[in-house]
């Protein structure tokens, strides 16, 4: 089993949020999901704010700008780069204002190698995921990035363990070879399933190298490649529970018995009448039982999400989804003790 930086019984957030003030989402996470707090983001706020872009703002020595077809990489540094930065400093320095003193688990996102690859495009208009060596290139700044991110957030909080989750949503379909084309008329071709395992392991060592976060990724796709993640190093999986048909329950049981922490997305992601406590729950337990493992394991392996980002809810609905993760992970633990 490995030794997870959460404890039993434990809620989450997945990432993103509706709003444009940092603070006061901060303040909702902490007080909502305070055994496992994260770093909100706000897409609302505009371009640089949006996963892509505020991830390719951390790459090293590849600059991006916006066009009207989205993220391209650039020759030089522009505005659109000072803008994502700005957004990412301010965010930053009001963690470290609200949140110093945290001294348990802290989760960051940022966006995976393979779902940046898919969607940033080259100088010509082609999507990087079309070039192996973009790929590559991608990848290692990516890489770079992050680690010094990961070392920023660690200096501003000294007490606290980084959980850092790489969202990786195309990933499938670049296994799948159903990536469009920037045209949007044509399919790239499939990744190999290990070109895109040495990718990932690459960035995750290079990022958590010497203890520095507990990486886990995030798929609210459907066919998230279980085995290949686990391969690549993640140390736990962020899936939506919905996606999680019978037909893959032997790839979800090995993760399972690796002892892979599992971040169940039960509660829905957008404004919705939630249902008594107990049928949210049940969902978590009826998948726990068809394997077989102890409740007392569920609680210790399993983190409680809402199904995918937050960001197209609004704000009174993202306090009940919240509370209602973390009520569920709450009940689990409970049962588990009974």
């Amino acid at each position: 089993m490995i030794d997870f930086p959460w404890g039993p019984g434990t809620a989450t957030g997945v990432g993103s949020y509706p709003g444009d003030d940092p603070e006061e989402t901060l303040r909702v996470v902490l007080g909502e999901v305070p055994e496992l707090p994260h770093l909100p983001e706000l897409p609302a706020r505009g371009p640089g704010a949006d996963m892509i872009g505020r991830s390719a703002g951390l790459l090293v020595d590849m600059p991006v700008h916006l066009e009207p077809s989205g993220w391209r990489f650039s020759d030089r540094p522009g505005r659109d780069t000072v803008r994502t930065h700005d957004h990412l400093a301010r965010d930053l320095d009001v963690l470290e204002e609200v949140a110093g003193t945290h001294d348990g688990p802290f989760k960051l996102q940022v966006c995976g190698p393979w779902t940046l690859a898919a969607t940033v495009e080259l100088r010509h208009g082609d999507r990087a995921i079309k070039d192996p060596g973009a790929v590559r290139d991608l990848a290692a700044s990516l890489a770079e990035g992050v680690a010094a991110h990961v070392a920023d957030v660690r200096r501003r909080l000294p007490a606290a363990r980084i959980l850092l989750q790489l969202d990786e949503p195309a990933l499938p379909a670049a296994l799948a070879g159903t990536v469009p084309t920037a045209s949007g008329f044509g399919r790239l071709r499939a990744i190999e399933d290990p070109v895109a395992e040495d990718v990932l392991r690459r960035t995750i060592e290079t990022v958590c190298a010497g203890d520095a976060a507990f990486p886990l990724v995030h798929c609210c796709a459907r066919n998230v490649p279980f085995g290949l993640l686990r391969r690549a190093g993640a140390k736990a999986l962020s899936v939506d529970l919905r996606h999680l048909p019978r037909r893959d329950d032997d790839t979800v049981g090995e993760t399972i018995d690796a002892g892979v922490g599992l971040f169940l997305g039960a509660v829905p992601a957008t404004d919705a009448a939630l249902p008594p406590l107990r049928a949210t729950a049940e969902p978590v337990r009826e998948l726990w039982r068809r394997f077989g493992f102890p409740p007392a394991r569920l609680a210790r392996q399993v983190v409680v999400t809402p199904a995918c980002g937050l960001a197209g809810a609004s704000p009174r609905y993202v306090r009940e989804a919240l509370k209602r993760s973390r009520d569920v992970a709450r009940m689990l633990y409970e049962a588990a003790l009974e």
